[in-house]
This record gives C-alpha cells, structure tokens and sequence, in this order.
C-alpha cells in the first residue's frame, strides 16, 4: 500500500486524477503507464515509484503464494480451515491467526478479547464509570487481522459467496454451519450499530472483538 500510495500521491501533487473507474485493476495499471513527463527528473522519480510498486506486489503475490502452500500443509491445518468458514478470515488471515495465537485452549470465549488488547479502557471514580478505545496491548498483528476481517461483516448476509462456499468444503460440516451462525450474527450486530449511528470505527472494533470470539469457538470445536 504505501508503495501505491508513493505513484498516487506523485500524479496527485502534479494535479493528475485517475477517473477511470476502480483503482489498481488491469485498465488503471494501463492508464499508470501512458503517464508522460517534460521534467526528465519528475519522469525518473515516477518510474522509479513505478516500478518499485510493480517488484512488492510481485513480492507480495510470491509470499502470498507460499504462505498460502504452507497453510495448506502444516500442524494448523485443521484450525484454518475452521477459521475459513467465517467472512473476512481467508486463508492468509486464519494462518495469521492461527499461528500468532498457537494454543487456543489457555484462552476462552471472554477472555481472548482482553489477550488481544480488544477490551475498551476503563476509568472509574466512584459512581462514575467511563470507557474508552481498546487497550491495544497483546499481539497486534492478530488484533489487526480482526480488525481488517471485521469490516467484511458490514455488507448484507444472505447466503454464502463463491470464495466463503470453497472454504466450507475444507472444513467439517459443524464448522460450516457454526461459521454460517457466526456470519449472520456478526452482520446483524453490524447493522444494530448503523440504526444508533455509531462511528463505523468504533462499531468495527466491537464487531472486530466478538468476531474473535467467533474464532476461538471454531478453533476449539474438535478439542
């Protein structure tokens, strides 16, 4: 991202806008391309951004490739393709998690909240009690995986997509059927927070920490 960010933000500054519809496809990357300086420095700066943007999504789709083999073929196996059976949590993001949590049995469905640092602050003064953003401590990349794979919750739930059928098939029929569970439950507290205008951040985050609950139940389910 920061790589694309360096080519978008050059053609930005220089007042040039892609209109051609969504961004990093086939069409843009044709369109990123045909950009043409008169400054030969602001030419050898954008092919530069240009071309170093190419080399890591080059890199990114090879680590995503062998991540992706290794995930398929490993002591966490099993716990990824449960993992799978919820929106958000793809292959990459239940392989993350798997390995970043290790045993999930030192933990249970309330208190992985608080390990990941997904728990809101408190500060208390005698009747008063006040809450604030997440703790944050604990293992961040799996806090961020949440926190990415939450927001998949936010669009309508009504049957599972293409990509959500292909991991059921991977996974034992009463991981499916609780992953389907957990999907629409996940969705319903989505638009729960819409109707009382919540900030779609902090809904995210609520979403994000009961969705980890949703993995541990999984994760556990033939323990």
């Amino acid at each position: 991202m920061s790589a694309r960010h360096r080519v978008s933000k050059l053609l930005l500054r220089q007042g040039i806008v892609y209109s051609g519809g969504k961004a990093w496809t086939g069409v843009h990357d044709t369109w990123l391309r045909q950009q043409r300086f008169e400054l030969l420095g602001l030419q050898m700066a954008y092919d530069t951004a240009y071309e170093t943007m190419l080399a890591t999504v080059a890199r990114r789709d090879r680590l995503d490739k062998a991540i992706a083999a290794m995930a398929a073929d490993s002591p966490f196996t099993p716990v990824v393709d449960r993992l799978g059976c919820l929106r958000g949590v793809s292959t990459l993001t239940a392989f993350g998690l798997a390995v970043e949590i290790g045993d999930w049995q030192r933990l249970s469905g309330r208190s992985i909240g608080a390990y990941l640092g997904m728990t809101p602050t408190e500060s208390s003064s005698g009747q008063s009690r006040s809450q604030g953003g997440i703790t944050k401590t604990g293992n961040g990349h799996a806090r961020r995986l949440l926190i990415e794979a939450a927001w998949h919750h936010r669009q309508p739930y009504r049957a599972p997509g293409v990509d959500l059928r292909r991991r059921w098939e991977h996974a034992p029929s009463v991981a499916a059927a609780r992953g389907h569970a957990g999907n629409r439950r996940l969705h319903t507290r989505w638009q729960a927070f819409i109707d009382r205008k919540k900030t779609p951040v902090i809904a995210n985050a609520a979403i994000a920490r009961e969705l980890a609950g949703w993995c541990w139940s999984l994760a556990v389910l033939d323990a």
